[in-house]
């Protein structure tokens, strides 16, 4: 059944100017309680209806959503209901982050937002901007979440290559046209001798940060980067395979299962790397059925082993055309103190979510057993990582401070 989240049109004002946005409030919405919020920051060129997925997703999980255009940030060929006021060739990094605390302040003065629990979450130049955001009001800041955020920005600067455009570095011209939007010399002068990484560490909330391995426009060793230069234990990063400037279908339902697990201060518990060896087609009782069976390991500071003989992801297609989904399989291998052990998981679809059930011999982690998780696939060629989130009792040196095992 799809949720009633009900969209409203908010405005605010950063000097003089005109800041248009929308918010997403959850289903059964009543100003007379009080909600946690997250603010959406759109990438390079985009409006607030680039964000609406996250806001209406967000909404779905119980968050007041604001999703707004930065003034002068949007393309030139946007709808003017769908841009805030502003020339783009006077619009900066730094106005963008005003525009965001302005909307902050905004929020917080509604009574139905708790302004404890302020979110930002950014997408590309937008995550960049949160990032900056957060470094800059860091108080007013619960968490941060930034997607690809456009770290590069500054090294593109210093190339001559702000927004796609190609101009002389050294000689730099008062506009530069970008196609989509035209930029003014001043974007490049506030950012080319710019280090991204300063800029957001005086954050000290946590953070989390989504990544794709094949970003064309943002290499992933920005974000590798920006997650050792945070405190120790503060950042999440996640590498997520296959994943270009963008998410698909697929991709963008895996991202929002991670979030909303960070957002409830849930933790990975353990990451499976699936491999396909092979699938066959039957029947039972004249319903077909297809088994995939697979391979895989699990690489993280909880446990480190391998998928035992075979697993098998059993999904029956049913006559009104849903699919009963149900995988099972066997980790062996090693617990994080140094003890053999086997994790037996079954992980079935259901409700619009996956949800693994989790048995262990491990004396380490026999928590487990009498723990709830929920299960975010993030698929692929040759496979899927499966993302396993719970509350962690283990108790571990450098827990946070993973590296991008099972990406």
């Amino acid at each position: 059944m799809e949720m009633e989240i009900q969209r409203k049109e908010f405005f605010c004002y950063r000097d003089g100017l005109r800041i248009r946005g929308v918010q997403y409030l959850p289903e059964g919405f009543d100003s007379r309680n009080t909600y946690p919020a997250v603010i959406v920051s759109h990438g390079f060129t985009g409006n607030y209806r680039s964000c609406e997925q996250f806001g209406a997703s967000l909404a779905g999980a119980g968050w007041v959503t604001f999703c707004f255009s930065f003034c002068g940030g949007s393309a030139e060929a946007d709808a003017e209901e769908l841009k805030s006021d502003g020339s783009t060739v006077e619009a900066t990094l730094f106005t963008q982050v005003e525009d965001l605390h302005t909307v902050m302040v905004c929020a917080r003065q509604l009574e139905y937002v708790d302004e404890k629990r302020i979110v930002l979450l950014g997408i590309s130049q937008g995550g960049f901007v949160s990032g900056m955001a957060a470094a800059r009001y860091g108080d007013e800041v619960s968490k941060l979440i930034m997607i690809h955020p456009a770290l590069c920005i500054p090294d593109h600067a210093r190339r001559g290559r702000l927004g796609g455009a190609v101009y002389d570095p050294e000689n730099v011209p008062e506009v530069i046209d970008c196609g989509r939007i035209l930029l003014g010399r001043v974007f490049h002068d506030t950012v080319v001798e710019m280090d991204p990484f300063l800029e957001l560490v005086g954050y000290k909330g946590p953070v989390l940060i989504l990544q794709g391995t094949e970003d064309d426009v943002v290499d992933y060793s920005y974000a590798l980067r920006a997650r050792h230069e945070y405190a120790e234990g503060q950042c999440t990063l996640q590498l997520i395979r296959a994943m270009n400037h963008g998410l698909n279908e697929s991709q963008f339902a895996g991202a929002m299962v991670s979030i909303r697990q960070f957002l409830s201060e849930n933790e990975e518990v353990l990451a499976v790397r699936v491999i396909v060896t092979r699938s066959e087609e039957t029947a039972e009782e004249g319903i077909p059925v297809t088994r995939v069976y697979f391979t895989g390991y699990c690489d993280g500071p909880l446990f480190r082993g391998v998928v035992e003989g075979e697993g098998c992801d059993r999904q029956e297609h049913c006559p009104d055309g849903s699919r009963r989904l149900r995988a099972e399989y066997t980790l062996a291998g090693m617990d994080a103190e140094g003890a053999f052990c086997r994790i037996h998981i079954v992980n079935q679809w259901g409700d619009g979510e996956w949800t693994p059930v989790i048995t262990t011999d491990s004396r380490a982690l026999e928590w487990m057993n009498e723990s709830a998780f929920a299960a975010a696939l993030e698929f692929c060629p040759g496979g899927l990582t499966v993302r396993i989130y719970g509350r962690n009792n283990t108790k571990i040196p450098d827990l946070h401070q993973r590296e991008a095992r099972n990406s």
